[in-house]
């Protein structure tokens, strides 16, 4: 029941963070953000947001800062939205899981051209 409990908690996290991320939240060294996920304990006094950054390196950096600073006006919003006895800690993580993805499509694109390359010289001799 916990787990089930904090799992809808999760949803209804990841999507009011969105919304504020989007429409409130205007710090200049916020970047392209997506929230990818949101992990709340089982007793629900912490919740894990996970977000990827479009930009380099620092970019993500600066927006996980920038985030991270934001994490007490994010909870005292998320306690005037949503009814609950106790609102989590909220933590900001960096997201790599898109840009692994990103790399692992480049690597079999990659195989894939190699292998069409291979096949067109075969057929040529």
């Amino acid at each position: 029941m916990a787990k089930h409990r904090a799992s809808r908690l999760g949803e209804t996290l990841k999507e009011e963070i969105s919304q504020m991320i989007r429409e409130e939240i205007k710090d200049p060294r916020i970047g392209f953000v997506t929230v990818t996920s949101v992990e709340v304990a089982a007793d629900l006094g912490h919740a894990k947001v996970f977000v990827s950054v479009l930009g380099d390196s620092q970019q993500g950096k600066d927006s996980l800062t920038a985030l991270n600073r934001a994490a007490g006006f994010v909870r005292s919003e998320i306690g005037k939205r949503i009814r609950l006895r106790h609102v989590p800690e909220i933590v900001f993580k960096y997201d790599s899981s898109i840009e692994y993805g990103a790399h692992i499509a480049e690597l079999l694109h990659e195989v894939h051209t190699e292998k069409v390359d291979n096949e067109d010289d075969s057929h040529g001799e």
